[in-house]
């Protein structure tokens, strides 16, 4: 008997999800997947943990301007600050969060129906174990009456 085989009665998560989804918006969903993806992963923790130590000499340096010398002109630089902020303020706040946002609202939309598609399958399951153990049980009832009728 062959347990991989397509069964009627249990449906694929693939069936559930919404197909009519076309043209810019099938992009869009595309683009935020694979954008969320990326940003959250190990690896842009790292990249974003060093751009935003990239800063940290210059407020050392207006802490103690004597370790002005200690680091070199550009990375002290008012506009490399600048650049920075503008980085983590504007771009990554008002630019990367919103992506994320829809990124995880796909991720959610497939994780529903997943969920719907499990559900689905154990409730048939669950009922086919049920019948069989009733018809188990019948089996019993009727080897016992053979039993006792001999």
């Amino acid at each position: 008997m062959d347990r991989n085989r397509d069964n009627k009665h249990v449906k694929h998560p693939d069936t559930l999800i919404e197909k009519d989804i076309k043209g810019i918006n099938r992009v869009n969903n595309n683009l935020a997947l694979a954008i969320t993806t990326k940003v959250g992963s190990m690896w842009s923790a790292y990249l974003f943990g060093l751009l935003s130590l990239t800063s940290l000499p210059a407020i050392l340096v207006t802490i103690n301007p004597s370790l002005r010398n200690f680091f070199p002109s550009w990375i002290i630089d008012t506009s490399m600050i600048t650049l920075i902020a503008w980085i983590s303020q504007n771009f990554l706040q008002l630019v990367l969060l919103p992506i994320i946002m829809v990124g995880q609202n796909v991720i959610q939309g497939r994780q529903y129906a997943k969920a719907q598609t499990d559900h689905h399958t154990l409730t048939y399951l669950a009922n086919t174990q049920e019948e069989q153990l009733e018809k188990l049980e019948n089996i019993a009832k009727e080897l016992q009456n053979l039993k006792n009728s001999r």
